[in-house]
């Protein structure tokens, strides 16, 4: 038993010889069923040749080879080749080694001939086929080639008798099954192209015969698919290059031969011609006998095998695709859309299984970008749903594999699908709260006007008047349609690098639209609702779906390649910088040509100044101009022409068709291309402007048959004529060509154009009309807009994929904002899960992606468009906040607020919360303007007790932290007198508990308290910790921009606030002007300050940045602190000193601590009382930890005056005092310097004076104990004050040593100051320090240590008129007495002591040279009055003798003289200075001078010396006594 063949499909236990007579005998046996094939008697032909040559029979040639025949003429031949085909393989085993096509001859005779019926036919089939199955049909058979030429010839001419309709189709079944194991089985590759479009035109052909049942037609179909998988899966077997030049050199040599057709309706009356199109109406190949048919093709004789032929090729699989693409063409009627269906499907199974594979063969891909695409973009706009969704798949499957051959046309499919989808107007931004924030942008520009549109222009560009192509008019899609396209659209598009391609391709590419924007625009338009559209709300929300699938797919993308999924640009693509630079470019191009349609003249100066025009100065400039309107595609044609012929721009027109090469060209073919660059204008003087320049340019190309410019003139106008003639359908009578050739006799100078030239020119115009820009809208319009396509398809390259990240930046810097719009409207508006998961993803992709590009604008606006969302953001301004129920729960307490409540059912805000702090946690520093949002939801929360305790404390100096009280306790109010039952009640009524609703605590609910719970659970997870921890760490820039968004939510609670209400008061009936308006409590305006600070504090090495701010806030507080809350202003306190220990650490800022100083200093003492302690407690720690902080006289000054803001408090005053003892107890004598002496005596003189005070106040009060130093610590310090200034005496020394100051300035700087104070306190009510200081006084005035110059009189002047004269004069004063009238008498005597004193030493001196008469004169002034304020004090006593002191001083130094006799020999001085002494003191002690110094007696008179008495003169008479 023989083996099945190698080839075989199935293994088979018998041989191949039994199952071909076992065939042999099935298709007999059914033979002679029927009746007339039973009846039949063998032929002689049919005998064996060998027999009858064995016999010496002759036996024509005819007759040699029965199995050669081309089919049986009768059925006795048809029978008698099954009886000689077994009497041949009788004796032989092998039967494969008989010539297979000998096998197979009876069988595909029967197949063949017309005599067979339904049923013999399907045997001869199913016979076939098992053959193949077993093997005896396979690739090493021998005449394998003619056998299947053979097989192939007969299954597509197969005719039999029809009889029952589903018999006759199951034998059409077996067609495609026996063509199916030919074509797909391992015999396959031998078959050749004649061949294998014969079976696909058979199986084609079948699928499309509406007659036949729909399920023969699908099972047809299904083949075809399979035949198509295989015959297109043979691309990748093949060499391109070598295929493409095999069809180029044979040309159309087997183009007869393999010429497909199709027919869905039946033959033809006639036979085939060939259209244009190359699309033959046909009959089917394979029908039933009872429809005629034609044969479409010379059968060769079985016997005469063609020559062996290569395996199929490109030239079936081109000829394949030429027929189903033109099958497609919507303008043909010989196919109806169930064909196109057929087509469609076939085609898309092609394109699966090798569109990528297509773009290697030119003639392929040819076909594909001509009338492929055409006839494809036309069927998707089919109102056949079925058609629709076909096409569209066929489409998206071409896009999937042939892109980089298809760049226009996927911009043009993009456009068509994109204006078809465009809603007809843009969502109210009433109804959208959004959407104005998604739409705000500068427009898409204009199209290009080469690119033909499939739809309407979206209503919002139509105001541009920029020239647009005609176009199809299609009405918007809606309901399915709109769902499938935009299905389609999202399919296209699912490629990771999809938008940037289209951004590579057509936004940087300066003849395309810009896609990608235009596309993202369009999507997010789509996720708004478009109620003109109707349709179901299923629909118009899967729409919206499928636009945010788009946004979301394209930021995905983009951030994947953020995080390095990004491939590298190819180095054979144009640099990245050229493109960016074509953009940048293409946009001032855009924004020129906008302004040229607009207006002209002002469209030139744009691009003029942006040297778009005129940059080449030795280029002329109607060149330069004429180059950029030629190659603009961006300019109104209709206005090019209008501005070209106009009489002043001769020489642009000139220069723009020198731009043209006519040369060469007939004169309607130049006239053609000329009029297709711009609309020809409607008044005549302008196209005589342009023809007269037209025949100038075109004549200077030396034409044929054209003998001067005057016939280029006339022949233009008569072919401007002539197309508007033939072409017009307002036109009844068209011209005839004799009319044409009759209207241009004699113009060619005289003589006529031979009539070749002219009907060229007619034949040129009739057939194809000089269609000029935007003159047709419709199929005319649009055909000329396809040819323009094709023009540019040839210029524009590939289309560029690479899923690079080169061009995120510039791509999301561009529609960010859109994008993150239509997002956060998608997350507030859509109730799906999955879309609210996707809109989260996309607000964190954002985020990141925004942070990848360090573009802070982005987060501002996530977090602008989400905190919207979660309803945290209040409206208004609450201060008071409400007594809310606190409940426990596991142990903690839990406010139950009206926020909490409502926000635990807040689901969608809950989650926008969520994402938003999440968002913003780890991306802090990237925030700008959204804190104020941030912030604003922190108050929010903070006034429900809904953050985390940590960020509710406020530090103090005093006790660490404490936490922000959300009520002022109410301080205590004085009980009224009166007593009685009114009283009582008018107590009760004035209470701030009785009425107030503060009281009235509601109860909380179990729902209230779940929906608190939710709400905690929520901020939890929120992960405000977090974020508050990153805001204490932030950046520079967003550090800034976080203490500003504070500073002006606090300026809003406060300083605005207040000017508001105050306003508000001052106008209200009833207000006073003098009554000053106070802002009641608030405590979000402490938490925001507390905030701000707290950022300070923590960063400290930005305070440069931040402090401006702050003090801006702080000052604004502390220049009014009367009108805040004590808080508040304690708080503004603290916050100052706090920065101020941050400041000291800046050199350069040092200047702003004396600022924040000298503000706290000069605090009303209401204010300043109640924030004492925190002022002394922050000053002692600044110097404490900076002690060299102050340096200069100013600043101590500044220092002591804010510590003598402090002395009125108890606490403070103590602390203060310590800082000065500090100082001036200074035992390094470094603190003491010559710039803080003068006010440290100042400080601790007012610490003396302040214990006078209090004393007298004591005294006033009528205490029973007075007070002193040892039960009054204010007194204490009082003593200790004039102790410690008058220590200071000792750094006047060490001044002069260590500063080399001299005297005099160490006087008048130093000493005199100290003196003075002294000199005040000795008036003091305090009898301690009066006593004390008096003492210090004394013995410094007459110590050693005085700094002066006894020499200066000035500085002893000093001495009693600033420090002594006043000091007598205060306690001379009644009121002074008042004060302590048992103790001042002691006080007043050893003042009048001090002052004799210090007048004997200092005045009373020997070698006094000074004028001292006036201050004499003044201190007996002063002894007058110290003598009579009180006859009986001890002062009456005292002085007389003290008087007297100074006298007998003053006499023995030489100074006060009384007057001598004979003559008075004192000088003028001391003349002058007795008698105003002597008179002054006779006013209140008559002859007290006399007393102490008495006039000196008369000296006696002179004794002459003896003379001897011989020579003695006489003596002289004595002269008499002087009086």
């Amino acid at each position: 038993m023989d083996s099945a063949s190698p080839g075989s499909v199935a293994t088979f236990s018998v041989s191949a010889k039994h199952i071909l007579l076992s065939e042999i005998l099935s298709v007999t046996s059914v033979m002679r069923k029927n009746s007339r094939w039973a009846l039949s008697t063998p032929s002689v032909t049919s005998r064996d040749s060998t027999l009858a040559s064995s016999l010496g029979l002759r036996v024509s040639k005819t007759a040699l080879n029965p199995y050669a025949s081309g089919h049986g003429s009768t059925e006795q031949e048809l029978m008698a080749g099954f009886q000689d085909l077994k009497q041949l393989v009788k004796d032989i085993e092998d039967i494969h080694s008989l010539p297979l096509s000998t096998l197979l001859s009876p069988f595909l005779a029967i197949i063949r001939s017309p005599l067979s019926t339904g049923p013999i036919t399907s045997a001869a089939l199913t016979a076939l086929h098992n053959f193949f199955l077993c093997g005896l049909v396979h690739p090493e058979a021998a005449s394998l080639p003619s056998a299947l030429a053979e097989l192939s010839s007969a299954l597509s001419s197969c005719k039999f008798e029809a009889s029952d309709s589903s018999g006759d189709e199951v034998t059409l079944l077996k067609i495609m099954t026996v063509i199916q194991d030919a074509l797909c089985g391992a015999v396959g590759q031998k078959l050749g192209d004649i061949e294998v479009c014969e079976m696909l035109e058979t199986v084609l052909t079948t699928s499309c015969q509406m007659r036949l049942s729909e399920v023969l037609r699908r099972s047809a179909e299904g083949t075809l698919h399979q035949l198509v998988r295989t015959v297109f899966a043979r691309l990748y077997e093949l060499d391109p290059e070598l295929e493409e030049q095999k069809l180029a050199d044979n040309g159309d040599a087997e183009g007869g031969e393999m010429k497909m057709s199709v027919s869905a309706t039946g033959p033809p009356p006639e036979s085939p011609t060939s259209t244009e199109d190359g699309v033959p109406p046909t009959e089917p190949a394979v029908v039933p006998e009872d429809s005629p048919t034609q044969e479409t093709r010379e059968e060769q004789p079985p016997g005469t095998p063609s020559a062996p032929r290569p395996a199929y090729g490109l030239p079936s699989i081109l000829e394949l695709l030429r027929v189903l693409i033109n099958i497609l063409d919507p303008n043909d009627q010989a196919h109806t859309d169930s064909t196109r269906l057929t087509a469609l499907r076939t085609l898309n199974v092609g394109i699966e299984v090798a569109g990528t594979r297509i773009c290697a063969y030119p003639s392929l891909s040819a076909l594909f970008l001509d009338h492929g695409c055409k006839y494809l973009f036309q069927l998707a706009r089919s109102d056949h749903p079925v058609v629709l969704q076909t096409a569209l798949r066929t489409i998206a499957t071409m896009f999937e594999t042939m892109r980089p051959k298809l760049k226009l046309q996927q911009e043009l499919f993009l456009a068509f699908t994109i204006d078809r989808l465009a809603p007809p107007s843009a969502p109210s931004a009433k109804d959208v709260p959004l959407a104005r924030k998604a739409l705000t942008g500068t427009p898409r520009p204009a199209s290009t006007p080469s690119t033909p549109h499939l739809g309407p222009p979206p209503a919002e560009f139509e105001s541009e008047k920029v020239p647009s192509t005609p176009r199809l008019p299609v009405p918007p899609a809606r309901g399915d349609t709109r769902e499938l396209l935009l299905e389609t659209l999202c399919q296209i598009s699912r490629h990771p690098s999809f938008m940037v391609d289209l951004y590579v391709n057509y936004d940087c590419d300066m003849n395309c639209e810009n896609m990608f924007e235009r596309l993202i625009e369009f999507s997010a338009k789509g996720i708004y609702p478009i109620q003109s559209l109707g349709g179901q709300d299923y629909h118009l929300q899967n729409s919206q779906f499928l636009c945010l699938d788009l946004l979301l797919a394209f930021v995905g993308r983009m951030a994947s390649r953020a995080e390095g999924a990004s491939e590298a640009w190819p180095e054979s693509f144009p640099r990245p910088e050229e493109l960016q630079d074509t953009k940048s470019r293409k946009k001032m191009i855009l924004t020129g040509a906008a302004r040229f349609n607009a207006k002209p003249k002002t469209g030139l100066a744009f691009l003029e100044e942006n040297k778009l025009i005129y940059s080449d100065p030795n280029e002329p400039r109607p060149l330069s101009l004429a180059k950029f309107l030629k190659s603009s595609t961006r300019i109104d044609k209709r206005l090019l022409g209008d501005f070209i012929s106009r009489p002043e721009n001769i020489e642009v027109l000139k220069a723009f068709m020198m731009l043209f090469d006519f040369k060469g060209k007939t004169v309607s073919e130049a006239l053609r291309e000329l009029l297709e660059s711009f609309r020809l204008p409607g008044e005549s003087q302008q196209i005589n402007r342009i023809t007269e320049t037209f025949a100038e340019v075109y004549i200077a190309t030396k034409p044929e048959e054209v003998k001067s410019q005057d016939a280029v003139y006339v022949l233009t106008y008569s072919i401007i004529m002539l197309n508007t003639d033939l072409h017009n359908p307002q036109v009844r009578k068209r011209m005839s060509l004799e009319d044409y050739m009759r209207n241009l006799k004699g113009v060619n100078d005289g003589s006529d154009f031979s009539p070749e030239y002219l009907v060229n020119i007619y034949e040129s115009i009739r057939k194809r009309e000089i269609v000029m820009p935007e003159e047709h809208t419709g199929q005319l319009g649009f055909e000329y807009a396809w040819k323009e396509l094709l023009a540019r398809t040839r210029q524009a390259g590939d289309f560029l994929m690479c899923n690079t990240s080169l061009f995120d930046a510039d791509m999301f810097k561009a529609v960010w904002r859109t994008v993150v719009s239509a997002i956060a409207y998608a997350f507030i508006t859509f109730d799906d899960d999955y879309i609210i998961e996707r809109a989260i993803t996309g607000f964190r992709q954002c985020a990141t992606l925004a942070r990848h590009f360090d573009m802070p604008d982005v987060f501002d606006f996530v977090v602008v468009s989400l905190s919207q969302a979660t309803s945290l953001l209040s409206d208004t301004q609450p201060t008071q906040v409400p007594n809310y129920p606190v409940v426990e729960v596991d142990g903690q307490p839990v406010t139950v607020s009206s926020l909490s409540v409502k926000f635990g059912t807040n689901f969608k805000g809950q989650l926008a919360a969520v994402v938003l702090f999440n968002i913003v946690n780890g991306n802090a520093n990237a925030l700008r303007e959204g804190w104020t949002q941030i912030f604003e939801m922190f108050q929010t929360l903070f006034l429900h007790s809904l953050l985390p305790a940590r960020m509710l404390q406020m530090e103090d100096f005093l006790g660490g932290t404490s936490t922000i009280p959300l009520r002022r306790s109410q301080p205590a109010r004085a009980q009224p007198r009166s007593d009685g039952l009114l009283s009582a009640l008018s107590s009760y009524l004035m209470t701030p508990y009785a009425s107030s609703s503060d009281a009235l605590v509601p109860d909380a609910t179990d729902a209230d308290i779940e929906n608190t719970l939710c709400t905690i659970d929520c901020i939890t997870t929120c992960r405000l910790d977090e974020l508050y921890s990153q805001i204490m760490q932030l950046e520079p820039e967003a550090l800034v921009a976080a203490v500003r968004a504070l500073e002006a939510l606090a300026h809003e609670r406060t300083v605005a606030r207040l000017k508001l209400e105050s306003d508000d008061v001052s106008v209200a009936p009833g207000a006073t002007p003098s009554s000053t308006f106070a802002l009641p409590y608030d405590p979000a305006s402490v938490f925001l300050l507390e905030t701000m600070v707290s950022i300070a504090r923590h960063t400290p090495q930005y305070i440069e940045d931040v402090w401006p701010i702050v003090f801006e806030h702080l000052s604004a507080l502390l220049s009014t602190p009367t009108q805040y809350s004590i808080l508040l202003i304690e708080r503004a306190v603290v916050a100052l000193l706090r920065l101020c220990l941050i400041l000291a650490e800046r050199h350069t800022l040092r200047d702003q601590i004396y600022l924040s100083f000298d503000l706290l200093a000069r605090l009303p003492p209401s204010v300043a009382s109640l924030v004492a302690e925190q002022v002394v407690a922050g000053l002692t720690l600044i110097l404490q930890q900076h002690p060299d902080i102050v340096r200069s006289q100013t600043e101590w000054n500044v220092v002591f005056a804010l510590l003598r803001s402090t002395i009125s408090h108890p606490e403070a005053s103590r602390q203060s005092f310590e800082i000065l003892s500090v100082i001036a107890n200074d035992e390094s004598q470094q603190l003491v310097t010559p710039d803080n002496f003068t006010g440290l005596v100042n400080a601790l003189d007012e610490f003396a004076t302040a214990a006078g005070v209090a004393v007298d106040a004591q005294q006033q009060g009528r205490r029973a104990q007075a007070l002193n130093a040892s039960n009054s610590p204010i007194v204490e310090r009082g003593r200790k004050a004039v102790d410690m200034i008058a220590e200071l005496k000792k750094f006047w020394a060490h001044f002069s040593e260590t500063a080399g100051l001299n005297n005099n300035h160490i006087w008048r700087q130093f000493g005199l100051p100290l003196l003075t104070s002294l000199a005040r306190q000795a008036s003091n009510t305090s009898r301690e320090i009066r006593h004390a200081a008096i003492v210090h006084l004394q013995r410094i005035l007459l110590g050693p240590h005085l700094p002066i110059d006894e020499n200066n009189h000035s500085q002893i002047e000093d001495i009693f008129n600033r420090v002594i004269f006043p000091l007598l004069d205060e306690l001379l004063k009644p009121q002074t007495l008042m004060r302590d009238p048992m103790g001042l008498p002691e006080t007043r005597l050893r003042a009048c002591a001090l002052l004799c004193k210090a007048f004997m030493q200092f005045e009373a001196r020997e070698n006094q040279t000074a004028d001292i008469r006036v201050l004499w004169i003044q201190v007996l002034d002063l002894l007058d009055r110290l003598m009579h304020v009180d006859r009986r004090d001890q002062l009456y006593e005292a002085v007389p003798e003290s008087l007297k002191n100074v006298l007998l001083v003053m006499n023995a130094t030489g100074l006060l003289v009384p007057p001598t006799l004979p003559e008075d020999t004192r000088d003028e001085r001391q003349a002058s200075l007795w008698d105003a002494t002597h008179e002054r003191i006779e006013r209140f002690l008559p002859g007290f001078l006399d007393d102490i110094i008495p006039t000196p007696p008369p000296p006696p008179p002179p004794q002459p010396a003896p003379v001897p008495p011989s020579s003695a003169p006489e003596p002289a008479s004595p002269a008499p006594a002087s009086a």
